[in-house]
């Protein structure tokens, strides 16, 4: 999942290493090999390499050693740093192999994948190509772990970019202290010292920020180069250390530090998981271990059987190709299963692992070792200008295929909008054109040319909130719809409820009601602990949502209180502090949280509503119609019985509390079909969300079931409370 090492390549073995561990060593060749393998065995889904992404801290922490080493050498040889030989030097290491595997990728998307998959991709090669990657994903909120939620071929440039971002930092602050230091320092002399402080502070500071960062934001925390920072600095420090002449020099030492070194990454490679928050403190073990291994084998007369090891030819060899192995194995994944539309069945791994060989093979011999060892290269001015030359060759490459991307996108020909009449169908004006929808899919109609909205923009087809949207700890409080208005409508739950916005704010306008819209993405409204997207951990925040909400509910004391939510995506925490994920348990403990969230909102209403969760579809919508070929037929599907078992629990719970129940699956689906489109509108954002489009058109039905439009209010919620009670 990362980039490995991206130093210079290591040189033919001196006579003696000496005590301070400089020199070649074919331990870290094999250690690199060993970060690569289990990356890919990791996304190659073998068993036993679930936490296989820990090979990404591996290669940060050997990349912090060796260009920390690559400085303080050179500093030593020339008494000065020079910052244009280095970026020179870099650019020949990183630029010719990632512009390769960029360009190739782009074309490849561009071919096989539908064009809003190929788009996304041109977009991603851009970033890629100023190495950014890592600040899209991590924007985007990204979950590098879904690989069948159509991930970006291009997504593991993020740890390229990460390495890149460090690299223009810290050989500033090198040639700083450089500069700061130069009439104390003797010649032929670093600052080590100065060098050392930085390198611990920095460090210190990146991993607290981890710590924290991945606790409250983990998808960001996990592509951010502040939080991966400090796995780069534990390599620099053991190099400053090394090269202060501090080494273990007795393989009494050595050899139980080495084994504790592998005993860790295999602990790591083995129970770590996706559902693990990461980096945060989780990354001590891989980072550490890795820094074992690098301390260990200082010391040329005690390395220990270990290092030994990993220095044998085939693992050294497999270290010198890791930087072309980890471009070539992801794309060589993700391409045939995205195109696909499904899983790698375990031959079709083997041959895109077999391939990854190949490929990083001929990429190591033919791209990057020329760039590298042809003296026309090895001048800073033309190893300088390599970057602005693959911008020539990457950049038109994906502008190139963005258009053509758009353009297969735009060759819909000119289909008409589903209609009730054309399909004969009469009645009710929502519900019959869901049903002539549904027709129009049994027939194989085609997809209409005009949809709203513009299936490229569909991701972003999303309510707004303004200033309050409750992800950040700010809990700012906005009145909305009617502001002027004495009457008050609340809406609560999670982003379920959010994608409802649209039409709550048609019903105020009409109704004369302003408008307070509680929700809290991720934050099932039933009282109830969710484990954290992502990682399951306990998630106090949204416990902590729900005390806010019961505040400012007891203060408004609203006319109408809507509660619309979906179930807890990640489990539920039962008293005992377990994390409850089996369907039953979760749906046991929802129950209860239903229960006890009716029984805290009802003393503080007029009215209460529940508006009961939108069915769920198996696949996703942008895929299916932006496939090749695809008609109506092959954008419609039954609800998953999951979802449909969740929309019962909730109404069950809302009629013990005697609260009234809205169901808007007719508005959606009907003959036990949900078709992705209703007439020209997009109905679904993504499998579980409402777009905000047809959450607009919508708003009649929901205001008269709400009794706000066309018929009088029904029995208030407090009273039949009190009724029950």
């Amino acid at each position: 999942m990362s980039d490995h090492s991206v130093t210079e390549p290591q040189r033919t073995p001196p006579t003696g290493a000496g005590a301070d561990g400089r020199g070649f060593r074919g331990d870290i060749q094999g250690l690199r090999a060993i970060a690569v393998l289990v990356v890919i065995g990791a996304h190659a889904v073998v068993p036993g390499f679930t936490g296989g992404f820990v090979g990404v801290d591996i290669f940060f922490v050997v990349s912090g050693f060796l260009i920390t080493q690559l400085i303080v050498t050179g500093i030593r040889r020339e008494d000065s740093f020079s910052l244009g030989g280095f970026y020179a030097r870099r650019a020949r290491r990183i630029v010719p192999a990632a512009s390769l595997v960029l360009v190739v990728t782009v074309v490849a998307s561009i071919i096989y994948f539908n064009f809003i998959d190929a788009l996304d991709a041109t977009r991603d090669a851009l970033w890629a190509a100023f190495f950014a990657a890592n600040i899209r994903f991590g924007t985007q909120g990204v979950d590098y772990f879904a690989l069948e939620d159509s991930a970006s071929p291009l997504q593991h440039y993020w740890s390229l970019a990460v390495e890149e971002q460090f690299y223009i930092v810290w050989p500033l602050l090198v040639a700083v202290i450089v500069w700061a230091t130069r009439r104390r320092r003797s010649p032929g002399s670093a600052p080590v010292g100065a060098l050392l402080a930085v390198a611990v502070v920095g460090g210190a500071l990146s991993f607290g920020w981890s710590v924290h960062r991945t606790a409250v934001e983990p998808t960001a925390a996990y592509f951010s180069t502040l939080t991966r920072a400090w796995e780069l600095a534990v390599g620099a420090v053991i190099a400053l250390v090394v090269l202060a002449g501090r080494t273990i020099s007795r393989r009494g030492v050595t050899e139980p530090l080495a084994l504790l070194g592998v005993a860790g990454i295999v602990y790591s490679v083995i129970t770590y998981d996706e559902s693990m928050a990461f980096p945060g403190y989780e990354a001590a073990l891989p980072v550490l271990s890795a820094a074992a291994l690098l301390i260990a084998g200082a010391h040329h007369r005690s390395r220990p059987t270990l290092s030994r090891v990993l220095a044998v030819p085939p693992l050294r060899r497999i270290g010198d190709w890791s930087y072309s192995l980890y471009l070539w194995h992801w794309p060589l994944i993700v391409i045939p299963q995205v195109a696909m539309g499904r899983t790698l069945s375990p031959t079709e791994t083997l041959i895109a692992v077999l391939l990854t060989f190949q490929f990083g093979y001929l990429t190591y011999q033919f791209v990057e070792q020329p760039f590298r060892t042809v003296p026309f290269w090895r001048t800073h001015r033309r190893g300088l200008v390599l970057y602005p030359l693959s911008l020539v060759l990457v950049l038109p490459v994906a502008a190139g295929g963005h258009v053509v991307a758009e353009r297969l996108g735009s060759e819909r020909g000119n289909d008409p909008a589903v209609s009730a009449s054309a399909f004969g169908v009469r009645g009710d004006e929502v519900l019959g054109l869901v049903r002539a929808s549904v027709i129009a899919g049994r027939n194989g109609t085609a997809i209409p040319s005009d949809l709203t909205p513009d299936l490229i923009n569909l991701n972003d087809d999303v309510a707004d909130v303004g200033e309050c949207n409750y992800q950040s700890p700010a809990r700012p409080v906005c009145r909305r719809g009617d502001v002027a208005s004495d009457k008050v409508i609340v809406v609560t739950g999670d982003s379920h409820a959010r994608a409802w916005i649209p039409a709550f704010e048609q019903i105020a306008q009409e109704a004369g009601y302003a408008t307070y819209y509680f929700v809290k993405q991720q934050c099932t409204a039933a009282f109830v602990d969710p484990g954290r997207l992502g990682s399951g951990d306990p998630w106090p925040e949204c416990e902590q949502f729900h005390d806010w909400v019961v505040e400012q509910v007891a203060g408004l004391q609203p006319e109408l209180m809507v509660v619309a939510t979906s179930p807890p995506p990640t489990g539920v925490y039962d008293d005992d502090g377990l994390l409850l994920r089996n369907n039953d348990d979760v749906a046991e403990n929802v129950a209860v949280g239903f229960d006890d969230m009716f029984d805290a909102y009802l003393p503080l209403v007029d009215r209460m509503v529940l508006l009961a969760d939108v069915p769920r579809l198996p696949e996703e919508p942008g895929a299916c119609l932006a496939a090749k070929g695809a008609d109506l037929g092959d954008c419609m599907f039954p609800p998953t019985s999951w979802s449909e078992r969740n929309r019962l629990i909730s109404e069950d719970a809302a009629e013990r509390a005697g609260v009234p129940a809205i169901n808007p699956t007719p508005w959606l689906c009907a003959e036990g079909l949900c078709p992705v489109v209703v007439g020209s509108t997009i109905a679904y954002r993504d499998r579980g969300h409402i777009s905000a489009a047809r959450a607009g058109e919508l708003w009649v039905p929901l205001g008269i079931d709400l009794g706000l439009l066309g018929q009088p209010e029904r029995p208030r919620a407090r009273a039949q409370a009190e009724e029950t009670d």
